[in-house]
């Protein structure tokens, strides 16, 4: 390795090739570290964020480390029995995107309401057949407590992706924590700013081998006609458990309506499945908007659905500037346990922050962030509107992604702009980047073989793609572990690391839910 940097170091000088370090010319074990961390020229900025009070005083430190002792000491782990479940879903949010997405809140030090959770752990999110996964049997695992094959929902991991067969094989079957709820007396329902029918709240109520078929067209054009297959809409109209959520709020209007009845419509069975929900009972309440959202008086409807978008819910970037109409994350978040609420006997609540994953693939960083404080926002409210004493709140990722945080940049710097130093092509790099992604070409001539200056391209909109290594139309997810977070009873069975697929069995613990060991099952034998 050693002779391999030297021939390095003699190829560059031989070349003419600068390097954004100075000269070394101490030992060699020192110049690769010195390689490994270079010297950074100063910002040219002066509006360079000062640092906070205190911070370069030892005491400051101590002091946080003190507290943070004594807040962990005073912290009493929760055994009684929860009330009420909700699940936060950041969808895609790895570690990378939660700690980038905190310079959006005024700088590093600042923490996302979920940061103090006092339980967090560990989940090994591959699937029964790649090291990394997909937000389909991710969903499987977090929710029915089995992990499954990429592309599959609510079916075990025998079923491969795109069999026609599974839904006629119902022991394939796995539900989910929602059915074990209502099971128990309690309402189930779900929130997501992507379509209802994705592949996360998918999760909650349906069986499908492949992801894909939310619509019957979409079945058909993998299974023929009759094949026997009920589409994932279908299922949530009709299935034995999407039939029964209490509430359901989200986007993807096209998937339940036929293209006939509607220039939007998607389907061709030639139903309106949401006016059959509708008709189902006087009691079920529809709404489109955020204000028809926020005017409903949660105490007459029987169930709501709302779908504000034909398909996903805009970026919240986005619709800050088109105005469509739709609600926020934490609008939903609000209207949803301001619903669920009413039942005594409790409720299972999924609510996703679907966008994030989307934003990631696009390379779109700006919103991959922005989303991720959007959902921030919901899980801060929901934290307000429940108590810690019988509401477990759970909030994790399916799935993490192929993004950096990188570059030595300076404190208070713009998280979005470039690194201090320049690449050895003496053209800045951005603190922000992707291992892969459709961004790849724009920032590389594969004529010329050289990197294009990001700075050229990245001008501050939100739509801006930040710089990709190997280009692929999506950018992919990655395969490492994500954070899972804890706040209510037996919450601290959350801690450690430990497979996806025992989430949803710590949540049914926690509030006597399903067939499997519980608090209560547990305490009847002791």
């Amino acid at each position: 390795m050693l002779l391999l940097y030297h021939v390095v170091i003699v190829i560059a000088l031989l070349s003419g090739c600068s390097w954004a370090a100075p000269e070394c010319k101490r030992n060699s074990e020192y110049c690769q570290d010195r390689a490994m961390h270079p010297d950074m020229e100063e910002p040219k900025q002066k509006e360079q964020q000062p640092r906070l009070a205190g911070e370069e005083n030892s005491a400051y430190w101590r002091d946080q480390g003190v507290q943070f002792i004594k807040q962990k000491l005073s912290e009493q782990a929760n055994v009684g029995k929860a009330k009420n479940v909700i699940m936060f879903l950041g969808d895609g949010m790895g570690v990378t995107t939660t700690s980038a997405a905190r310079n959006l809140l005024g700088g590093e030090e600042k923490s996302l309401s979920f940061d103090h959770f006092p339980y967090t752990g560990l989940s090994k999110t591959y699937a029964v057949d790649l090291t990394v996964p997909d937000s389909a049997c991710t969903a499987t695992a977090y929710l029915c407590g089995v992990k499954g094959q990429e592309g599959t929902i609510g079916v075990t991991g025998a079923v491969p992706r795109t069999d026609c067969t599974v839904k006629l094989d119902e022991s394939t079957n796995v539900d989910s924590i929602a059915k074990w709820a209502m099971d128990a007396g309690k309402w189930a329902g779900l929130v997501t700013t992507t379509r209802v029918t994705h592949a996360s709240p998918a999760g909650v109520y349906a069986h499908i081998a492949e992801r894909d078929w939310e619509s019957d067209t979409d079945v058909a054009d993998d299974c023929g006609q009759n094949s026997g297959v009920e589409d994932i809409a279908y299922q949530l109209i009709k299935g034995e458990v999407g039939s029964k959520l209490k509430l359901i709020l989200g986007g993807g209007r096209k998937n339940f309506v036929d293209k006939t009845l509607a220039d939007w419509g998607k389907r061709s069975d030639g139903l309106d499945l949401i006016e059959e929900f509708q008709m189902e009972s006087a009691g079920n309440a529809y709404v489109t908007s955020a204000e028809e959202l926020m005017a409903l008086d949660v105490t007459k409807p029987e169930r709501v659905m709302g779908l504000f978008q034909n398909d996903h819910l805009l970026y919240h970037l986005q619709d800050l500037e088109q105005a469509s109409g739709q609600p926020t994350l934490e609008q939903m978040t609000r209207k949803a346990i301001e619903y669920m609420s009413q039942n005594e006997q409790g409720y299972f609540l999924f609510i996703e922050g679907g966008r994030i994953d989307h934003a990631h693939h696009d390379n779109y960083a700006r919103m991959a962030l922005d989303e991720t404080i959007e959902f921030s926002k919901a899980i801060a409210a929901a934290r307000e509107l429940t108590s810690e004493e019988d509401t477990l709140l759970v909030i994790t990722a399916d799935h993490s992604h192929a993004f950096t945080y990188s570059g030595y940049g300076y404190r208070g710097a713009d998280v979005f702009g470039t690194a201090p130093a320049n690449g050895n092509d003496k053209k800045p790099h951005m603190i922000l980047s992707y291992a892969n992604g459709p961004s790849a070409e724009h920032f590389y001539n594969a004529d010329t073989m050289e990197r294009i200056d990001p700075t050229t391209l990245i001008k501050g909109h939100h739509e801006d793609e930040f710089p990709a290594g190997v280009p692929l139309d999506s950018e992919t997810h990655g395969g490492d572990d994500v954070l899972v977070y804890a706040l209510g009873p037996w919450s601290h069975l959350f801690t450690g690391v430990y497979e996806q697929s025992a989430i949803p069995h710590m949540m049914a613990y926690s509030a006597c839910l399903g067939d499997g060991l519980t608090m209560c099952s547990s305490s009847q034998k002791t």
